[in-house]
């Protein structure tokens, strides 16, 4: 390639600038691609339909409907990498294979994405916007001949540069990307980042307009008292919200990945079956479309007095629905744009409950609204500067600053207390991953934090029956010290294999050592006191049930220790 010949000829430090340039015009370029795909399509087709008549709108929104749920269906056949948001694949991606994705996976979410949400599906853009600038910014990577182990940069500036198009937010780009893929605002990525941030921003601006993406029509400059008493109220709301759809869209997804009766690229038709019999619903009832793609207009209309909190809360019931059945099925598109949605209405919807107890302006009203989206959005996704940063960079409003920051404490201190993982990081569990085993940690406090699942082996030998025979099999073929017996579906004991040995040449009944059982949450730090006072050396994870999950051992610990440790030489 050419312009690889070029870079190579450059000092390396000039070499890295003109690289962060390209992954933020490529990044935002992708970006911008994919945000007017969706618009035209909207644009010519719901839109357009909803101006002839009721039956007309009804059966064509139908067909198309079914029809790309089919497509996106079969695409993810292909691919299953460009599933769902795509920002747990990139945060995998970015851990698990130092940042270098398949370029494939851009084509399919592209085409899958565009043809999903415009034609109707309730799902976001933006996730989809982060994962395709991310994969986009590895695969020029490679095109510029960059080592496989050095993706991470690409990938994470590409990220940046499409959420900063995608929102017109730079500097909530750059706060998700760290907070959520790197997990380190102190990152020696920053400032690639944020360069690739502003060089996507600019490309959103020069494309699409500088215009912020909701305009607010708040009277006065500053906040009322009256709206810091309800904003507890509100940001609980939504965040209550937030956490219903998390858990009910992966309940839902769950279900989806383990049925075997519908073929699973089938399974977008019925998400996408049941969202238009709910949007058709509430279109002939009130007249909106909000529940279909990404209802920026309806929210929009919230955000500018020109909606009422009954319609408000009509509309979060729906979308709320609609958008658990859409992901949940497998369907193709993020959660940024539908949790913004439901923490809008549900803000709403809550600040007009409280208008019939406390005095509250219609300005105080649009607040609340506000302070609802970023409240959901940092309950789903577990970002609080990002969510604080990304409502005020779409808002353009600096007086909402503060309500933003109250919301945002009271949204986190109910979703800590309420869920374990983030909506991303449930995803990557429910896949099987498990990000403390992946993403290397920063100090060795840290490590020491960090649940004993981490280094223990889950796949240990177990000794169900004591009969010489199987004494002599597991002593012949396992090498292992300790071997934990589990009878009549409980925990007896520890057997040693010293002990094991001298049962079979006496002919004896074998002693077993008594069992130490831990909790897999448990912390690294814990578990090495439990293993010392241990006479086998050994720790048997169980569950409530006191099911064996598996065992940690002294090599166990000695083996992560001195990997954590060659880690950090070569760090």
């Amino acid at each position: 390639m050419n312009f690889a010949r070029l870079l190579a000829h450059l000092p390396p430090r000039t070499r890295l600038y003109l690289a962060t340039v390209l992954y933020g015009l490529a990044g935002g370029g992708i970006a911008v691609a994919f945000h007017t795909g969706i618009h035209e399509l909207y644009l010519h087709t719901f839109e357009a339909w909803a101006e002839l008549a009721p039956e007309t709108f009804m059966w064509r929104t139908l067909v198309l409907m079914l029809g790309v749920a089919l497509l996106s269906g079969w695409l993810v056949k292909i691919c299953p990498e460009a599933a769902g948001s795509g920002i747990p694949q990139l945060k995998l991606a970015f851990w698990k294979e130092f940042g270098w994705t398949s370029p494939r996976i851009m084509l399919v979410k592209f085409i899958a994405g565009v043809t999903s949400i415009g034609g109707g599906m309730s799902l976001g853009r933006e996730g989809p916007s982060v994962q395709l600038a991310g994969v986009l910014g590895s695969t020029i990577a490679e095109r510029l001949g960059v080592a496989k182990i050095k993706h991470r940069m690409p990938a994470a500036a590409g990220a940046a540069a499409g959420l900063a198009a995608a929102f017109n937010t730079p500097l909530a780009a750059v706060t998700f990307v760290l907070e959520e893929i790197i997990g380190d605002l102190n990152s020696r990525f920053l400032g690639n980042i944020l360069m690739a941030s502003v060089v996507g921003a600019l490309v959103a601006h020069g494309l699409l307009g500088a215009e912020p993406a909701f305009n607010m029509d708040i009277p006065g400059e500053s906040v009322s008292w009256v709206v810091y008493v309800v904003t507890p109220w509100a940001a609980a709301c939504a965040a209550l919200t937030g956490l219903l759809f998390q858990k009910s869209s992966l309940g839902l997804r769950q279900w989806s990945r383990q049925q075997r009766r519908v073929p699973g690229w089938c399974l977008p038709v019925i998400g996408a079956l049941l969202t238009w019999v709910i949007g058709i619903l509430v279109w002939r009832y009130t007249g909106h479309l909000g529940v279909f793609s990404l209802g920026y207009r309806d929210l929009s209309d919230a955000l500018s007095g020109h909606l009422g909190w009954q319609i408000a809360f009509l509309l979060l019931v729906a979308k709320l629905a609609a958008t658990i059945l859409c992901y949940g099925c497998g369907g193709c598109g993020g959660i940024f744009s539908p949790t913004l949605f439901f923490g809008g209405m549900a803000g709403l919807a809550a600040a007009g409950v409280a208008s019939l107890v406390v005095p509250l302006e219609g300005g105080d009203l649009l607040v609340l609204a506000v302070v609802g989206m970023c409240a959901c959005l940092g309950a789903v996704v577990r970002a609080p500067v990002t969510g604080i940063l990304i409502v005020f960079e779409m808002t353009h409003e600096f007086s909402l600053v503060l309500p933003l920051m109250l919301g945002v404490l009271v949204s986190q201190s109910i979703s800590r207390r309420l869920e374990r993982s983030n909506f991303y990081e449930a995803i990557l569990e429910q896949d099987g991953h498990h990000l403390e085993r992946i993403i290397p940690p920063r100090d060795l406090e840290t490590w020491q934090q960090l649940p004993v699942s981490a280094i223990a082996n889950f796949h240990p030998v177990v000794i169900s029956d004591l009969s010489a025979t199987t004494l002599k099999a597991a002593f012949d073929q396992h090498p292992f010290a300790n071997f934990p017996v589990m009878q009549e579906g409980r925990l007896s004991g520890i057997l040693t294999r010293r002990e094991m040995e001298h049962a079979l040449l006496t002919n004896t009944p074998v002693d077993l050592e008594p069992a130490i059982s831990s909790d897999p949450r448990e912390s690294i730090v814990n578990i090495q006191t439990r293993l010392l006072e241990s006479n086998a050396g050994i720790v048997v994870l169980t569950d409530e049930k006191d099911t064996l999950l598996g065992v940690v051992t002294l090599h166990d610990l000695l083996r992560a220790q001195m990997a954590y440790g060659k880690g950090l030489e070569q760090g």
